[in-house]
Parts: C-alpha cells; sequence; structure tokens
C-alpha cells in the first residue's frame, strides 16, 4: 500500500470522485464546461494528496494538501452550480464528503508550534 492510500483523506476523495462522476452523468446537454470542471477538481483533490504524501519535506507536503484543500472548495462551488441547473439532484452526500476532506486537510496544514512561534517573533 502506498502511503497517500492509508490517508482518510485519499480515501474520501476517491469516493467523492465517483460521487462527482455520477452527478456528471445528471447534469443535461449543454453543460460540458460545468461537467469539466467538476471533473477536473475532484480529480484534483486526490492527485494532490497522493502527491503531497509523497513529498519528504513537511513545507511541499502542506502545499500540496493546500491545493488540494482549494480544489474540495471548488468542487462545493460546482456542486451549487449544479443544483441550480438540476434542482432535483441531492448534493447533500457530496457535500458531506467535501467538508470532511476540507477537515481532515485543514488540519494537516495547520502551522507548526515552530512556524507559529516565528510569526510570533517576526510581529
Amino acid at each position: 500500500m502506498l502511503d497517500h492510500e492509508k490517508l482518510t483523506a485519499y480515501r474520501h476523495a476517491i469516493r467523492f470522485f465517483g460521487f462527482a462522476l455520477a452527478t456528471i452523468g445528471q447534469l443535461p446537454r449543454g453543460n460540458a464546461a460545468l461537467a469539466d470542471e467538476l471533473r477536473r477538481a475532484s480529480i484534483s483533490i486526490a492527485l494532490n494528496i497522493a502527491e503531497g504524501a509523497g513529498r519528504r519535506g513537511e513545507d511541499d507536503r502542506k502545499r500540496f494538501y493546500t491545493t488540494a484543500r482549494g480544489s474540495t472548495f471548488e468542487c462545493g462551488a460546482c456542486l451549487d452550480l449544479v443544483q441550480m441547473i438540476v434542482p432535483a439532484v441531492e448534493i447533500a452526500p457530496g457535500k458531506a464528503i467535501l467538508v470532511e476532506i476540507a477537515n481532515i486537510l485543514s488540519s494537516l496544514t495547520k502551522p507548526s508550534v515552530q512556524e507559529q512561534v516565528e510569526v510570533q517573533v517576526q510581529r
């Protein structure tokens, strides 16, 4: 098992990707841009978590996890747009997965105690 496969955030990201694909399938024709954006952003979550897990330096890891967190919020906005186009689409389960991912990534990107001390000293 690779390091990223052990991460709960990664497993949630894979679950969300499946949700995203099912949701995309419910969009009517003429919404290719939104479908593409949701697909790309959901892929970005998983790939950035995986790449971050593979980095040795803490700063590198945090940068990839921060990017994955941004893609998580982008997916949330995409789901809001999907629901405007097709009100019958149930987005709550997908949003719940995204909240879990965002919470985990937030904890993984918190500044270390040393970083917090350095910021205080600079002030």
